[in-house]
């Protein structure tokens, strides 16, 4: 026979039962280095969505004014006119990336594209030490700043707490608004029966000031962050782990899960006296929605708000419920002609940065705004 001998096998004939132990042992062992390297993946992206990736607005734009609370950002289009527009971002312990989280997924990018042209929005700062003994009446003033900076009149978009702070505005400098739109704003806070009615109203005010104390004069970003998860404890310490187990090799779902936690896991610090005045104020004693409320010098009331006035809240929404939203249609001086209020499917979040939202209602809301200026 020619040509080469054939050479002896390395390895064993498995076929043969004496060998399958250690062809199992084998198997495990190759397995064992693809646990491994998934674990270790699996905690690198752990450690980069809680707290390794830092917020960033997701839309090209300008730094219009920068003040001590807040930088003024400018996504208007080039040489547009008419009335601005300002979005007055929610200052309740997340970044303004609320309104500007993703490429494709922006409610900024979602009024530009419903022609809201001259078109602005206040990126909040996180607190810092000398800010501790700030009020919610400096607040108003740097955003009456901006305003005249803008021409002195536009037309506010409040989110959520920003809402609050818009309406709160409009109340005091009716002549300075043309239009309001409160999106998930918390107007009259003892409306329903939400878990955030129901903490706020057992907690003693000693609880929040023992809070703001142990935070040096600040209400810390990171017990704020404790506080939202404690609402839905399953859901952000169990599931979100078992989840990302089993994405992890997934880069689209990667990829959409560290946007939002870029945005969720960087709460912003806020002043210790600016919280203890809302906390006491607007959510335990509802000052805004009773008439009662003080702001740079005179006792608001709701009813000098009459420009006209556009009302969005989510169906299922926990964080502020559809009432409290909705009050603002009674306590509001707006002619029921010049009032919309719509509900949609899904929750708080959802309102600024939820797909569908930002698809089927946000265009006509942009269209709305757009409307009052002509």
């Amino acid at each position: 026979m020619t040509g080469a001998a054939k050479q002896p096998s390395k390895l064993p004939n498995v076929n043969v039962p004496i060998f399958w132990p250690a062809q199992l042992a084998a198997n495990m062992a190759d397995e064992g280095l693809d646990l491994f390297a998934r674990n270790v993946k699996f905690l690198t992206e752990e450690s980069r969505l809680h707290g390794g990736l830092k917020p960033r607005l997701a839309t090209a734009h300008i730094e219009r004014l920068k003040l001590r609370t807040l930088t003024l950002c400018d996504y208007s289009a080039p040489n547009a006119k008419g009335t601005p527009t300002l979005v007055v971002a929610p200052y309740a312990g997340h970044t303004s990336m609320i309104a500007d989280y993703h490429e494709g997924q922006s409610l900024m990018q979602t009024l530009r594209r419903a022609s809201v042209e001259l078109l602005f929005l206040t990126d909040w700062h996180s607190a810092t030490p000398d800010m501790k003994d700030l009020e919610v009446d400096q607040y108003l003033a740097e955003l009456l700043a901006c305003i005249d900076d803008l021409g002195g009149r536009v037309n506010l978009v409040g989110l959520c707490q920003g809402g609050w702070t818009a309406a709160m505005l409009a109340a005091r400098f009716p002549e300075r608004v043309a239009s309001l739109v409160l999106a998930g704003s918390p107007i009259d806070t003892h409306a329903g029966n939400g878990p955030l009615v129901k903490m706020v109203k057992a907690s003693p005010m000693s609880f929040y000031e023992d809070l703001v104390s142990s935070g040096g004069g600040l209400m810390l970003g990171k017990y704020m962050l404790a506080g939202w998860k404690n609402m839905h404890p399953e859901q952000h310490y169990v599931q979100e782990h078992i989840d990302l187990y089993e994405h992890i090799d997934d880069p689209v779902w990667l990829s959409k899960t560290e946007a939002f936690e870029r945005w969720y896991e960087n709460p912003l610090d806020l002043p210790g006296r600016w919280y203890l005045q809302v906390i006491d104020q607007l959510f335990k004693r509802n000052f805004l929605a009773k008439g009662k409320y003080v702001a740079l010098g005179r006792i608001l009331s709701l009813k000098a708000v009459t420009c006209p006035l556009y009302l969005l809240a989510g169906e299922s929404d926990d964080i502020t419920n559809h009432k409290q939203v909705f009050a603002a249609e009674a306590l509001c001086g707006t002619p029921k002609v010049d009032t919309k209020k719509r509900m949609v499917p899904g929750g708080h979040v959802g309102l600024f940065m939820g797909s569908r939202t930002l698809r089927e209602a946000w265009p006509e809301i942009g269209g709305w705004i757009v409307a009052q200026g002509r």
